[in-house]
């Protein structure tokens, strides 16, 4: 029971990498806040938890929105302990992989917004209160996609998580004193829910084979990686950027 007595807030908990997050803070004693936009789904997992007998809550918003992340904010202040741990996992890929001379401003803003701006936002609104008590740990999302180029890429998508990477390092450099941890991690392919019905299974095989340990990752290996951040065992790590990729990305 690694996070007994912390509260954690897991961002885009209602499926895939961050329900396994969320399912796994639980599991090892933290109380955990869900949030996403999808009621439904936030509810499954929120379900799921309470049957391990884990503690969690539910909270609806949409993190591109500041008006939004307050109102969260607030309540979850008004009912909850202080958050202890933050991960901000909130985002994904919208927008299709491209020459750079091809894509669709539209979809490059979305991509930035929904995963870099989204994670600043979030972070912005909860950080006060953690240098307030002069502790915290914050825990972001980037992807493989932002450690190694390709000819053919979701290079919105890779650029908005590079700006996490570099985003969580000058955060855990200003946040240091203060008591407060910052780290990231960056998965390869996942097979989640919604990954993996997309792939056909040729394509799966030679994904496999280019992976030093070979096999695609699943939402459990970052939720573990995630674990090891969250807790104690880590307690002198920060700034890092942790590649959850099955050797793929060697730098």
């Amino acid at each position: 029971m690694e996070l007994a007595g912390k509260t954690a807030l897991v961002t885009g908990s209602s499926r895939g990498i961050g329900a396994a997050i969320a399912r796994t803070f639980a599991a090892n004693g933290a109380v955990v806040i869900l949030q996403g936009r999808d009621q439904d789904a936030l509810a499954r997992v929120h379900g799921q938890i309470l049957s391990e007998g884990g503690k969690a809550s539910v909270y609806v918003a949409d993190l591109t929105i500041l008006p939004d992340i307050e109102a969260m904010r607030s309540k979850i202040a008004d009912d909850c302990d202080p958050v202890d741990i933050l991960v901000a996992n909130a985002g994904g890929s919208f927008a299709r992989p491209a020459l750079i001379e091809e894509i669709d401003p539209l979809e490059w803003n979305a991509a930035i917004t929904g995963n870099l701006t989204a994670t600043f936002l979030t972070v912005r609104a909860f950080l006060p209160d953690m240098k307030k008590r002069g502790s915290g740990n914050i825990i972001t999302l980037s992807s493989a996609a932002a450690r190694k180029p390709y000819p053919v890429a979701p290079v919105a998508y890779a650029a908005a998580k590079a700006g996490v990477q570099i985003f969580t390092q000058d955060l855990a450099a200003q946040v240091g004193p203060f008591g407060i941890r910052a780290n990231c991690i960056a998965p390869e392919t996942i097979l989640t829910e919604r990954n993996e019905p997309r792939i056909p299974p040729d394509r799966l095989e030679a994904m496999r084979l280019q992976h030093p340990i070979p096999r695609l990752g699943r939402p459990e290996d970052v939720g573990q990686a995630a674990l090891y951040l969250a807790s104690e065992r880590s307690s002198w790590v920060t700034g890092i950027i942790l590649d959850v990729a099955g050797g793929a990305v060697l730098v």
